[in-house]
Order: structure tokens, then sequence, then C-alpha cells
């Protein structure tokens, strides 16, 4: 499969929340079923418009990996369950750093295959919020890419 990354256009954006509720559901399961059905309209109506996005598609066209950056912050990075450990994330997380200037990120400090992915990376843990950007009791830790 080739894993050129692509744009996102906005006609695509219902495929990228559905991609992120499916990613989520499959990693971040210290959230509740109302925080999932809090953030989807967010996304889709507010998040996705306020990042720069890029994809990789399968085959099929299909989005099944997608980030978003907003001033050298890597603000979203999905993975479409079934892809998972095919290097997606690393190559988005490459481009992001090589093409976007990504040097910062925020995880949430219970999603622990996420910080050991950024770290692997060179990413290291600079900050802690006790809540996350929506004031939802989820500590968020601040990591930044070291050179």
């Amino acid at each position: 499969m080739d894993q050129k990354i692509d744009t996102i256009d906005k006609s695509e954006y219902q495929q990228v929340v559905d991609l992120w509720e499916s990613s989520v559901r499959a990693t971040h399961h210290f959230l509740k079923e109302e925080d999932i059905q809090y953030f989807k309209p967010l996304i889709l109506n507010t998040y996705l418009d306020a990042v720069e996005l890029r994809c990789i598609r399968n085959n099929e066209k299909k989005i099944i990996g997608f980030l978003g950056v907003a001033e050298q912050n890597l603000e979203m990075l999905f993975i479409d369950p079934e892809y998972r450990g095919q290097k997606i994330g690393k190559n988005l997380l490459n481009y992001s750093i090589d093409n976007l200037n990504v040097t910062k990120v925020d995880v949430n400090e219970q999603n622990e295959q996420a910080i050991g992915f950024y770290k692997y990376f060179g990413f290291e843990v600079i900050g802690r919020s006790e809540l996350d950007s929506t004031g939802k009791p989820y500590p968020i830790l601040h990591m930044e890419l070291k050179k």
C-alpha cells in the first residue's frame, strides 16, 4: 500500500469524524460515551476547520489515518484501528515534523500507548494540566520535540 500524504476536502469531514470515533473507541478506553458524543460535533463543525489536515488513504482512496496541525502543535493524529501497526502514524508524524514544523503535542495522560509513541520519536514531557482543553477531568501531558 502506498502511504502518500494527501490533503482532506471539507466534503470528507464526516469520514474523518467516523475514523476519529473508531480510533478513540479502540485506544481511549478512559473516555465515557457521553464524552465521545460531546466531541463528535465539535470535531466536525469546529476543530477540523481550525487545523491543517493531512491524511493517508488506502488503495480504495478511503482515509485510514489523519492528522491536524495548528501553530506547530500536533492537535490530532488518529489511525483506523484496522490499519494500526502499519507505520501510518509514524509516516504522518514524520511528515508533520518535516513539513508542518510540528514541535509540540498534548496527550491524554491515560493514553499510555500514545505517550510511548511520541517518546519513541523524541518528544519529552514538559508539563501537565489537570483538565483537558474543554475543562473535562482528563489530565493532559504537554510534550515537546527535543532536537
